[in-house]
């Protein structure tokens, strides 16, 4: 029994290294045959390194399906038995732990309802200590990496050496083509604090629908992302939870097979020595740059000192708009998009707002 226990531990710290890893699963397990079903379809594509499934479903309004509750999880045990598939599931009370570990889950995550909460957070993690089971942490709902890292921080102090991210998009006012705008820029930075960490993508949230999981999915593993999280069912349109963002067994072989998985490197000489010859044109555009900023704050101090002395407010709306006009059409011609102008923009005008404030309290 103890030498069973010794190569199952190993087996899932073997997987839990694979590059790239796959999780895929039905968004709800509904019944024992449906877990089973999709279990052993997935395993058949070849593709599928462990296998998911909502146990608990914490849901945005009452009235919704739940999940099936504790009575889920011999189905999962049965389905790894059968299928060889490590299983993984969402847990967000210290009982909902309690329950997986005595049913053998291999991995638990943390949901993006829990991650926001770190009262829930703590109480998981302290659920956890003493236990060396893989943790995956979702990012909170609302885009901020400080609930995001606090969340790692508080799972990793209750002795959880194998941590790993779950980027799932966020909850965005006014966003209309994804349930949960990816926004890119904050995983790719909370990548940046993380690099050793697992980072996966979960195309099936940001999506919501299944149309466009392949182009999310592809941006994913275009910025070197280690895996993806699919959520696959039986029969899709029938689902009892997110039946518009899962797809078939099958239809997630056919979308790995249709990913151009890329590496983050390459032992090549020429390679190399290229990239490094345009990366040294960049660092020296970068020196300009902060050298021309440097400038243009030094002409934004005095021209806060000429407002002072005549008691002119800092912000200027009517000129502010001006510069931003001017500019998005430059850069348009320069092949500059929109967006990016009017954030680069933002950003020095605060700044340039910032110098102009300690002018006028000096």
């Amino acid at each position: 029994m103890q030498q069973t226990m010794e190569n199952q531990k190993t087996t899932i710290q073997e997987i839990w290294k694979k590059r790239p890893l796959i999780i895929s699963g039905p968004c709800s397990a509904e019944t024992e045959e449906q877990v089973m079903e999709t279990a052993t379809r997935l395993a058949k594509t070849g593709k599928v390194d462990m296998l998911r499934a909502g146990i608990w479903k914490p849901r945005t309004r009452p009235g919704s399906f739940e999940g099936v509750g504790t009575k889920g999880l011999p189905w999962l045990q049965q389905a790894k038995k059968v299928t060889g598939l490590p299983t993984a599931i969402e847990v967000a009370t210290a009982k909902q732990v309690e329950d997986a570990l005595h049913f053998d889950v291999d991995v638990l995550w943390l949901g993006a309802r829990t991650t926001v909460n770190p009262f829930s957070v703590q109480e998981i993690a302290d659920a956890l200590k003493g236990v060396k089971v893989p943790v995956l942490i979702k990012n909170p709902i609302n885009p901020d990496l400080e609930l995001w890292t606090g969340a790692v921080e508080r799972v990793a102090k209750a002795g959880i050496e194998n941590i790993g991210l779950i980027h799932r998009g966020f909850s965005s006012y006014g966003n209309t083509e994804y349930r949960n705008a990816p926004m890119w820029h904050l995983a790719i930075e909370m990548k940046r604090r993380n690099p050793d960490m697992l980072f996966i993508n979960d195309p099936s949230h940001i999506c919501g629908r299944r149309d466009i999981l392949l182009e999310v999915a592809q941006e994913a593993i275009n910025l070197d992302y280690d895996g993806l999280i699919i959520e696959s069912h039986i029969d899709p349109d029938n689902a009892w939870s997110d039946a518009k963002q899962q797809i078939t067994p099958e239809q997630v072989g056919q979308l790995l097979g249709e990913i151009i998985w890329r590496k983050e490197d390459i032992q090549s000489e020429e390679f190399h020595a290229m990239l490094e010859k345009m990366r040294q044109q960049i660092n020296q555009l970068d020196d300009e740059l902060m050298q021309i900023l440097g400038q243009r704050m030094k002409i934004a101090d005095k021209i806060g000192q000429y407002k002072k002395e005549n008691n002119i407010t800092i912000l200027q709306t009517r000129r502010w708009n001006e510069i931003l006009d001017r500019a998005c059409k430059k850069g348009e011609k320069l092949g500059l998009g929109k967006e990016f102008i009017t954030k680069y923009l933002d950003a020095v005008h605060m700044e340039s707002i910032n110098h102009q404030n300690k002018i006028f309290n000096s």
